[in-house]
């Protein structure tokens, strides 16, 4: 009875310890691993900053496109250890900012802990590690506040890999505004591709980021208010050295927008484009399931 019992003990911590395995490494050249990282939800009334949520129905529609040697995980509050990240084809960051130590980046410090202009010796290691990952082409997506670095090294890295950052320089304004208008920035480019004009019924953007004249940048969408002004570049992508890509949308504060098709279409665009995977040429398509949009 013992031997039984100990046998019974010794599979269920085999079954235990294989489904804690980390991601596998690509099996081969074409294999696509796409890492989510969601931010807790430390802030911000329901519906606001829902970060797992909105990153849930991302995934679901990679899931289920029908794409082939494409794998995709999802990591609740801080980015995973650089030996997982070496997995990754790119990882999709939807959290807060660095801003204040009650909020959680989902991969960054908080700029609290630090003296605003490095960090400590783990963490500089660990970026630079990540920093190598980038260059040896990772893509990576940043989305809303994720894009929010008050770090002076931390806003350097974003820089490089994403080409523009906020408040880093402190000119990024972020507003909330009803019945944004959302269009398209002339131009072709793969994240485009079905993407046609729409509207919000209310939605948070951050604009004027810290974007320095980068000839690796694309600007994607700009949105205009009711009232009219000047349209705001609100999303773009970029093209690093090395193969690596970066793609931005600084709105999807409101978990309900994830009802739009566009709004959607446009993030599973980014998505597939930044893991360099053909984006359909009448752009992503999924309907998820009403339980992923409550």
């Amino acid at each position: 009875m013992k031997s039984l019992a100990l046998r019974g003990m010794l599979s269920a911590l085999a079954i235990c310890c294989l489904s804690a395995q980390p991601a596998a490494q690509p099996a081969s050249p074409d294999q696509k691993n796409i890492l989510f990282v969601a931010g807790p939800k430390d802030h911000g009334a329901v519906d606001r900053h829902e970060y797992q949520k909105d990153l849930m129905v991302l995934k679901y529609c990679v899931d289920n496109m029908g794409l082939k040697n494409v794998r995709t995980r999802l990591y609740n509050g801080k980015a995973p250890d650089v030996r997982i990240l070496k997995t990754a084809t790119a990882i999709v960051l939807e959290g807060s900012g660095d801003r204040t130590p009650e909020e959680t980046h989902p991969l960054l410090p908080q700029d609290a802990v630090t003296d605003h202009k490095s960090y400590d010796p783990y963490t500089t290691d660990r970026l630079k590690q990540i920093d190598d990952l980038m260059k040896s082409g990772m893509g990576i997506v940043s989305i809303h506040y994720s894009t929010w670095i008050n770090n002076e090294l931390g806003g350097k890295y974003w820089l490089d890999w994403l080409g523009g950052v906020a408040p880093w320089g402190q000119d990024s304004k972020n507003v909330l505004v009803a019945k944004w208008s959302a269009a398209p920035i002339k131009g072709e480019h793969p994240i485009l591709r079905g993407i046609t004009p729409w509207t919000y019924d209310s939605e948070e953007f951050f604009f004027k980021e810290t974007m320095p004249a980068d000839p690796r940048r694309t600007p994607l969408l700009a949105v205009t208010r009711p009232t009219g002004g000047d349209a705001e570049t609100v999303s773009w992508a970029v093209e690093r050295q090395g193969g690596g890509r970066g793609f931005v949308f600084t709105g999807s504060d409101f978990h309900k927008n994830m009802e739009i098709e566009q709004h959607r279409r446009m993030l599973v665009n980014g998505v597939l484009w930044a893991a360099k995977i053909e984006v359909p040429q009448g752009g992503a398509s999924c309907t998820p399931p009403p339980e992923l949009l409550k």
